[in-house]
């Protein structure tokens, strides 16, 4: 757990388009020589005085993404603090004192970051453009990113814990920033953040258990696509075929359009039994024509793949940790505090503002989330833990992955590596490793078909064999390494 929080917190550093301090995670783990899995929501909630009738009233349908209305209290800092102390061992300040360090003198930027980084400058506005921008333009290969004012709020927690990041200046500044900005927030909204521990959902595939996060998370997705695959016979069908492709999109249509239907803060929402019900994935798995594409497509907000970080994590003792950890959007909300420099998530742009929906953004609401850790086990026994970068594609990410492996006999590495397919926004995003005859067939049967800019997604995985060997696996798609010590 030490690793994984540390490593994550630099990862903010290292790459602040992806992820930061003003973000959310979610992580699953396992104690050294248990089995059982544990969950941690670390996703933060709206402010207290926001209103979905004061929104729509202004003329919003959506709630905007570079707007203070989509900026949710960021809580990662209170579950990384909750979780270094429950199940951690060598303190926050430990834990922190390399992403002090390397905040403060600096770090080299990565050729991929500095790709996404020029990609996305456009969505810099106000004291952020001066914070992350090198004379109005992104910083090139081999630029070295500072930022001495967030080493200093790393100080704050290292000394306070959670109280120096949620009271005193720190708080301050985010709140006035926000205030500044047009947000509803208070300083109570921070004062009284709180991770929630919580426990593991699960469906099997051929023998294996996957574990997936509860709502608000989306992991039920991956669970239900699972199901409704089980009445296909994938096997048998070429894994770089246009039927697999196929069979996989129609799948992941109906069940994401139940993720918009159910899934939302589990305050505020019905029971997910539903989403997890066999007969439920087999009245879906009915509507599949397995030689025509459907018309089914999402209505989430967002669904565009977005930046993220994902680290998992084994250690001597065999205990395992699958951490993801966001802001969302590309650089969050595009905005950053006045005084700190802290990028504020824009997680509320997951709120619905159709009335009366379980995902309405509300008072101290948490909203649909996208970013899913998950653990396999088989026979009972931890067997690895992994997860899939790339917003709304999570849930098909796991799938594909897992399929990958049970249908397909592939090894983690050749299952991260495979082309993938993800039916989004109306059309069929196939990444270049399809052939051009297969996007044909797939046209053909009635899906438009579209070669999408950037690779679908990234991936880690860590497979414990029975033996005890550890065998990691890093997609290739983005930055990421697998490293044994």
């Amino acid at each position: 757990m030490d690793a994984a929080i540390a490593g994550a917190v630099l990862l903010g550093f290292c790459e602040p388009q992806s992820t930061g301090i003003g973000g959310d995670c979610f992580v699953l783990w396992n104690r050294s020589g248990c089995h059982d899995v544990q969950a941690l929501n670390g996703s933060g909630r709206s402010p207290a005085q926001i209103s979905a009738d004061d929104l729509r009233h202004s003329g919003l349908t959506t709630v905007p993404h570079d707007s203070p209305h989509s900026v949710t209290i960021p809580t990662a800092i209170e579950a990384f603090c909750y979780l270094s102390e429950h199940e951690g061992k060598l303190g926050i300040d430990a834990l922190l004192a390399p992403s002090i360090h390397y905040a403060e003198h600096g770090i080299p930027v990565a050729p991929r970051v500095a790709f996404d980084w020029n990609r996305m400058t456009h969505r810099l506005h106000g004291c952020a453009k001066d914070a992350y921008l090198v004379q109005n333009r992104a910083p090139s290969v081999g630029d070295i990113f500072r930022s001495p004012e967030q080493a200093e709020v790393l100080r704050h927690i290292a000394k306070q814990g959670r109280d120096g990041f949620y009271t005193g200046d720190v708080a301050e500044d985010l709140v006035q920033s926000l205030q500044n900005l047009g947000g509803t927030h208070a300083l109570d909204d921070f004062a009284q953040t709180e991770c929630m521990p919580t426990r593991p959902i699960s469906g099997t595939y051929d023998e294996t258990e996957i574990m997936e996060h509860p709502p608000n998370g989306q992991g039920a997705t991956a669970i239900l696509m699972l199901n409704i695959l089980k009445h296909f016979d994938l096997a048998e069908l070429d894994p770089l075929g246009h039927e697999r492709a196929h069979i996989e999109a129609e799948a992941a249509k109906l069940a994401y359009r139940e993720r918009d239907r159910i899934i939302a803060d589990p305050d505020h929402s019905e029971d997910i039994d539903t989403i997890l019900s066999s007969d439920t994935a087999s009245q879906l798995a009915d509507k599949i024509d397995p030689k025509r594409a459907s018309f089914v497509n999402q209505s989430v907000n967002e669904t565009r793949p977005k930046d993220t970080v994902y680290i998992c994590v084994v250690d001597k003792d065999r205990m395992s940790v699958s951490l993801i950890y966001s802001i969302y959007y590309a650089f969050g909300s595009g905005m950053a505090s006045e005084r700190f420099k802290i990028l504020f998530q824009n997680r509320g742009a997951g709120f619905s503002l159709e009335a009366g929906h379980p995902n309405e953004i509300g008072p101290g609401k948490r909203p649909l989330h996208t970013i899913i850790p998950a653990m396999l086990r088989t026979n009972s026994k931890i067997m690895m833990p992994f997860g899939v970068m790339g917003g709304a594609y999570q849930p098909n990410g796991h799938v594909r992955f897992l399929c990958n492996m049970c249908d397909y006999g592939m090894d983690p590495q050749e299952a991260i590596d495979a082309p993938r397919t993800f039916a989004d926004e109306g059309k069929l995003l196939v990444e270049h490793g399809y052939s051009n005859d297969v996007c044909q067939k797939l046209t053909d049967i009635g899906h438009t078909v579209a070669r999408p800019e950037l690779p679908i997604g990234g991936a880690q995985a860590i497979k414990i064999h029975a033996n005890g060997t550890l065998e990691g696996a890093s997609d290739p798609r983005k930055d990421g390494c697998a490293i044994g010590y």
